[in-house]
């Protein structure tokens, strides 16, 4: 099995894109090659299409499964574990999100909590504490709007979405008119 010309490029675009959303190369290609393929895939597979070793898979797919963006089965009549995306693009879209927001946000939204329960010294930690406390305001304000948005289907959210393009527009005519 081998990766198109275009397909080839795509999957280690992924690739270089994954390390910047949270997860090494690898494991974007991995992802975008299951994302794309048209037919769940084996570890097998996945390590002869993308040229990497059996255990670099094999740990690849357990950060995907712990990510939540993929799904294992068994077919009938074969003992090997087969790997599809965990939903639409979409859906795979907002589980990063979620994901990052519940192993990025919610430990700094628990430091900063903590921090701002002692008492400030003197007038250089007042200012820290200020700080933090906006800190703490911003990323308070962001997780609950990221709770909304991940309660709303496909549909609502493209409109949504569509709205703040709208928005930014709106903002950009009227700054030329004051």
């Amino acid at each position: 099995m081998q990766l198109s010309g275009s397909t080839e490029v795509f999957v280690m675009h992924f690739g270089e894109m994954g390390s910047r959303w949270g997860f090494n190369r690898t494991v974007g290609q991995m992802l975008a090659l299951i994302v794309i393929h048209p037919e769940p895939l084996n570890a097998d597979q996945i390590a002869t299409m993308l040229g990497i070793s059996r255990g670099n898979v094999s740990m690849g797919l357990k950060e995907l499964s712990a990510w939540r963006l993929i799904t294992s089965y068994k077919q009938q009549g074969d003992r090997k574990e087969y790997f599809k995306a965990a939903g639409s693009i979409w859906d795979l879209a907002r589980t990063v999100f979620e994901e990052r927001a519940r192993r990025e946000m919610a430990p700094t939204l628990s430091l900063l909590r903590s921090q701002l329960l002692e008492t400030p010294g003197d007038d250089a930690q007042a200012h820290a504490h200020e700080k933090m406390a906006e800190l703490h305001d911003l990323l308070e304000m962001l997780a609950e709007w990221s709770n909304s948005i991940s309660s709303l289907n496909q549909e609502q959210l493209q409109r949504l979405m569509k709205m703040g393009t709208g928005v930014g527009k709106v903002l950009e005519f009227k700054g030329r008119l004051w």
